[in-house]
């Protein structure tokens, strides 16, 4: 009796643990799209807690490293986060995933298909980016030098936008990845629900040009081409918000420059979806104190918000924000007094029509530490702020059934 007990238990265990498992799973099904300014799935309204994990591919593409992978998701999940944003680009240098400009280091690229196969495992959606602005992992910088060394005349970084040459790099690269077949799930990218969107470039800047218009005509060749490929998932442009020229008045809302975007125009294009901010008060206004910053947050949010509402019509995400352990006077709790007040922003505007979700920069496994930049989170170490963010994912997912 004792053995059969056991049997029965471990049995019944074992289905639970499968079902449960199931559901994540299920809980991905159907591509996520918009209806004015919402998020949709299924035809009912989405709204969601998420996170950035920039470094899952570039640890996926090591198969003994892959755990902390699986470790972030299954925490992530846990903790009710279900939308993660993560890099679908490495662009030369060390693990590159395009070693040069069409070649491509499949064991990097099948790095990614786990990353998307574990995400589906664990019911989170990605937002999968395909350039970086910055030399990291590449990124724009590495697209300028790629043609200086093919022989193209280039003047600056910024010829990324313009040059037809690198231009074609770029849109190899975007097809490559979009029509790209997952060797674990069998399924393309294009047609994978696990997938939320694509995101043209992480925080793209233009010196060349602040009033946003070089910009806007490389959106708009780019997000045509994208959908061209692929138009079963939405497309956002990647922006931190920064205010152009199409509204000279919005411009008091920068936090004292201006990068070459213009939030307003470039996501009116209409093959962009949804508008993003990210904001770094500590970073772009270093030396205020925490009043002036938040003011300032506050601004910033309800500026972004109001205009996505009103003039672009369409959905919101704040796709970047945290609290630097590198900042003056950081601790623990003041990290989570920061996150729940921008929490508590977002659920409040969702509640009223606004922001869908939020995305927490960043989360990372334990044994991470030569990849801490200061606003690392870690779910598994980190109680109080895991705690704070649960509570977050609890107040979202309850708008999904009002």
């Amino acid at each position: 009796m004792v053995c059969l007990s056991r049997t029965r238990f471990f049995w019944g265990v074992f289905l639970l643990a499968a079902l449960a498992s199931e559901a994540r799973v299920l809980q991905s099904s159907g591509f996520v799209q918009t209806r004015n300014t919402r998020f949709v799935l299924n035809g009912s309204p989405f709204f969601f807690n998420g996170f950035n994990s920039y470094w899952l591919m570039h640890i996926s593409a090591e198969p003994s490293q892959r755990n902390k992978v699986s470790d972030v998701f299954r925490q992530a999940s846990d903790a009710g986060l279900s939308v993660c944003r993560t890099w679908a680009f490495s662009d030369g240098g060390y693990q590159a995933l395009q070693i040069s400009p069409g070649v491509y280091d499949e064991r990097v690229f099948q790095g990614l298909d786990f990353v998307i196969s574990e995400a589906r495992k664990n019911g989170i959606r990605l937002v999968l980016t395909l350039s970086n602005n910055y030399q990291d992992f590449g990124g724009r910088p590495q697209y300028v030098n790629w043609a200086r060394n093919a022989g193209v005349q280039v003047n600056n970084d910024d010829d990324f936008y313009i040059n037809p040459v690198i231009k074609g790099y770029y849109k190899n690269h975007v097809k490559r990845v979009i029509t790209r077949v997952n060797t674990i799930t069998g399924v393309a990218y294009k047609d994978d629900p696990t997938i939320m969107a694509w995101e043209l470039m992480n925080e793209p800047r233009c010196q060349i040009d602040y009033s946003g218009k070089t910009l806007n005509g490389w959106i708009q060749e780019m997000a045509s081409y994208v959908k061209s490929l692929d138009n079963k998932h939405l497309l956002t442009v990647g922006m931190e918000g920064f205010y152009g020229d199409t509204l000279p008045e919005r411009k008091t809302v920068n936090p004292g420059y201006q990068v070459g975007t213009d939030f307003i125009s470039n996501h009116l294009i209409r093959e962009i979806d949804f508008t993003t901010i990210h904001a770094y008060p500590d970073i772009w206004l270093n030396g205020k104190d925490d009043n002036a910053q938040m003011a300032f947050l506050q601004t910033w949010t309800t500026s972004h918000l109001a205009d996505s509402r009103t003039i672009i019509k369409k959905p919101m995400i704040f796709a970047e924000f945290g609290k630097s352990s590198k900042d003056s006077g950081y601790s623990i709790n003041a990290r989570d007094l920061f996150l729940n007040a921008v929490y508590l922003d977002i659920y409040n505007t969702a509640r009223s029509g606004g922001m869908s979700g939020g995305l927490v920069w960043q989360i990372m496994a334990e044994g991470m530490e030569s990849y801490y930049d200061g606003y690392e989170i870690v779910l598994s170490k980190d109680a109080s702020t895991t705690s704070v963010i649960s509570q977050q994912s609890r107040r979202m997912t309850a708008l999904d059934h009002k």
